[in-house]
């Protein structure tokens, strides 16, 4: 009677390896030669609701919510998919790690930074955070901060070196931050 249960764990195990096939075809992609893609108009606003919305309907079934505290109306220059992939893999790890009954705080503002406007995007979740010597390293691919806490949640650790190299192809910057009393929050700036 053991048959149902195999099925669906080799089921599952097929789909973690197309999606960790997927993910390193993505970051293959973004550490060949990219000059030859085509960046056009992106709203930004849009493309994070899109994502606060799918992640939301996703976190609900582990407790938990994401949601959208902060919007203005941003525009830029850059490869939809792209960035989509790389807001997305920072909102899906804060689902990850944020405690059961809490959420994920998405916030989206157009600052002026030194060289002129800037889009941010800011990703905060209420998990346990990571060791302030780790923050530098969560954007490498493979680094986990720890094997067991990745393999419980699924975590591949590529997701947050896509974000990075999709973030720097677009000429911006990704930080992550330990939050006072818990969590950790990451920027995503592109001008």
């Amino acid at each position: 009677n053991n048959g149902p249960s195999v099925c669906l764990r080799r089921e599952r195990e097929a789909e973690r390896l197309n999606d960790l096939i997927g993910e390193l075809l993505t970051l293959a992609l973004l550490e060949s030669d990219t000059k030859g893609i085509e960046k056009v108009r992106v709203d930004l606003r849009e493309l994070v609701r899109e994502v606060v919305e799918d992640a939301d309907f996703e976190a609900k079934g582990a407790h938990r919510t994401v949601r959208l505290v902060r919007e203005e109306p941003v525009a830029v220059t850059g490869v939809y998919e792209l960035l989509r992939r790389a807001i997305e893999n920072v909102v899906r790890n804060g689902v990850r790690f944020t405690a059961e009954g809490t959420g994920v705080e998405v916030g989206l503002a157009r600052l002026e930074g030194p060289s002129g406007p800037v889009a941010r995007v800011s990703v905060r979740d209420h998990g346990p955070g990571v060791p302030q010597e780790s923050l530098e390293k969560l954007f490498e691919p493979f680094y986990r901060v720890t094997d067991a806490r990745d393999r419980q949640s699924g975590g591949t650790g590529i997701g947050l070196a896509i974000t990075q190299r999709a973030v720097k192809l677009h000429d911006g910057a990704v930080a992550a931050f330990n939050v006072p009393g818990g969590g950790m929050e990451v920027f995503l700036e592109l001008p």
